[in-house]
């Protein structure tokens, strides 16, 4: 197969997912439709290494990987963290959850090694299910390197319908207060005017004119390689992976201003580095046998319906506590099964069709969506790649 037939297949694939999930509001999930579409074509007239035929071999997507854990660092903002430190916890407490019922009951159902994998690969995205799928192809894991893809593949259709549910369910409890008058818009717009501000502030003297995309990538490879570099040093002493250090190097080159926030969007590079990492992700699916499917469908259904019993448990628990609705707290730990912008989506989705009123959807979007969108950020983005980065050392 010559490079740009392989190409235009992949990449042709990757826009059949994009175009399903659009025209089903995201109910059917991109992610969900590419993989199936990658199985069939790999289990009739596809080579197995058409994604590296088609110039995406490995090493280049570990590439995009250390660039785009560093970008998701510069996309932390502290000061909206502190203004939804209820939502943080109510984040961590679902995944608590799930690593907890799932290594109480899990374990004894699937064996240690499969809940090792599943739960990074289920409370977050693409690159933790990366990161544990690579962890266990290179400890000879076959099947449970093709199981991390397939839970990061089919997480969303337990997320998606539940988080709907329990988001109409608060939604229509908000706005009950709305129509008595007890509840308006909360205060928090000045933090997006604010949000301008973060600069560069060690280059706020350079000329704009020389910051041009290459400078931009050049700093965002400059704190991969410090990650990469501090994570070699570290080794002899402990064993922290590098992309879990490209997290927090990252939120610190966006703090002291040496890198801007989402910076490989304004290197005009955001979209080539997702479609190289998709691709690798669904590489990883060429090892997948019809026999394998099966064998890993029981594990499948069962770890998924685990975890989110426990994180329903937890969220109840940690709402209780710090008085959120039990409705409210279970969406914001759901968002562990999708992030962003799924999350976006969904509850832009549920506020519409609650209400035709454009005040009482402002109202209820200042009330629903800023939680949601944190919650989805701390664990898919920060807490999933962490914990992706220590268990992974456990296989």
């Amino acid at each position: 197969m010559s490079q740009m037939l392989a190409l235009v297949l992949v990449v042709g694939i990757l826009f059949i997912g994009d175009l399903v999930s659009t025209r089903t509001n995201a109910w059917i999930p991109s992610v969900f439709v590419s993989a199936v579409l990658f199985i069939i074509g790999y289990w009739t007239f596809f080579p197995k290494e058409i994604v590296s035929i088609a110039g995406v071999p490995p090493v280049v997507a570990t590439l995009m990987i250390y660039l785009l854990i560093t970008n998701m660092g510069t996309l932390l903002s502290l000061k909206q963290l502190k203004e939804q430190w209820k939502t943080v916890l109510i984040s961590l407490s679902g995944i608590l959850g799930i690593i907890v019922v799932l290594f109480g009951i899990g374990t004894f159902l699937f064996g240690i090694e499969t809940i090792i994998v599943a739960i990074p690969a289920l409370v977050g995205g693409i690159v933790s299910a990366l990161i544990m799928s690579e962890g266990a192809a290179n400890a000879g894991l076959t099947t449970l390197s093709v199981f991390a893809i397939v839970i990061y593949v089919m997480q969303g259709f337990a997320g998606y319908p539940l988080t709907s549910v329990v988001l109409k369910k608060e939604g229509k409890s908000l706005l009950e207060k709305i129509r008595k008058g007890e509840l308006t818009i909360a205060g928090q717009t000045s933090t997006a005017k604010e949000e301008p501000k973060e600069e560069l502030k060690m280059f706020r003297n350079m000329p704009a004119k020389y910051n041009t995309d290459y400078f931009k990538l050049f700093r965002l490879a400059f704190v991969g390689f410090l990650a990469y570099l501090v994570s070699t040093l570290l080794a002899p002493i402990v064993t922290i992976s590098p992309f879990v250090l490209c997290l927090l190097f990252g939120i610190i080159a966006g703090s002291i201003g040496f890198l801007e926030s989402n910076v490989l969007q304004k290197a005009n590079s955001f979209g080539i580095c997702i479609m190289v990492l998709m691709l690798f992700v669904f590489d990883a699916l060429k090892n997948s046998t019809p026999s394998m499917i099966m064998e890993i469908l029981y594990p499948l259904v069962g770890t998924i319906v685990i975890g989110v019993i426990g994180m329903y448990i937890f969220s109840f628990i940690i709402g209780k506590i710090l008085k959120v609705s039990k409705n409210m707290a279970f969406a914001v730990s759901l968002t562990a099964l999708y992030g962003f912008p799924a999350d976006y989506i969904i509850t832009n989705e549920v506020i519409k069709s609650l209400t035709e009123d454009e005040k009482e959807r402002e109202v209820l979007t200042s009330h629903m969506l800023p939680p949601m969108l944190v919650g989805g950020f701390i664990s898919v983005t920060i807490v999933s790649v962490i914990i992706a980065g220590i268990f992974v050392g456990f296989l």
